[in-house]
């Protein structure tokens, strides 16, 4: 039996926690219901890292991990109109930036990535490309850059000076998210399945 890393009931409990916050976009003051997104993409990013987890373990291919991380980008794609256009807005900023997860995600998985240009100079070459319309490579070098975090490497805080608000800003907070996950709870690295506590909240 194929082990479901991410399910849509779990999925739906987030959505069901956006919708009991009462989230509403406010000019004067950081909400404190914003939170629940954040929860909402480390609970994603933590899912992914375990199927790359399982992969490095050999417990599963590499084609199966990149397939599994597919289907958890399918999950948290789909829309419920009924949280609010705020809630929704912000439903998109975080779908934009867990884009970047699951790139990322199978780009290491899959390997061949840049691993020798200074990550600030493919911030920079991803911002260009996004200026120019190239949104496939800019997608392509993103995703080599967070290849790159969960290889292990801290994204230098030059990399976002002068970083204009852009899709490429949306996705490296996605890439920022795996970095702060693997410094929390890194106990998904020992998880070679030999022992799945079934857990789906």
């Amino acid at each position: 039996m194929k082990e479901e890393f991410y399910t849509r009931s779990r999925w739906q409990n987030w959505i069901n926690k956006i919708k009991e916050s009462g989230f509403t976009l406010k000019e004067s003051e950081e909400d404190p219901s914003a939170a629940v997104f954040v929860y909402a993409m480390d609970d994603v990013v933590l899912a992914c890292l375990k199927v790359i987890a399982r992969c490095e373990h050999g417990t599963i291919s590499k084609e199966e991990a990149i397939s599994t991380i597919d289907e958890i980008r399918d999950i948290v794609s789909e829309r419920d109109d009924s949280l609010g256009e705020d809630a929704n807005l912000m439903l998109e900023s975080l779908n934009a930036a867990l884009t970047a997860v699951f790139l990322s995600s199978q780009r290491y998985v899959d390997g061949g990535y840049d691993k020798e240009t200074p990550l600030t100079d493919l911030v920079r070459k991803a911002a260009l490309a996004e200026e120019d319309d190239r949104m496939e490579e800019a997608l392509g070098i993103l995703s080599d850059i967070g290849a790159r975090v969960i290889g292990g490497e801290t994204l230098p805080e030059e990399a976002f000076a002068d970083l204009p608000y852009c899709l490429t800003a949306e996705l490296l907070d996605g890439i920022d998210a795996i970095s702060a996950a693997q410094i929390g709870d890194d106990s998904y690295k020992e998880d070679d399945g030999s022992e799945d506590d079934g857990e789906d909240s």
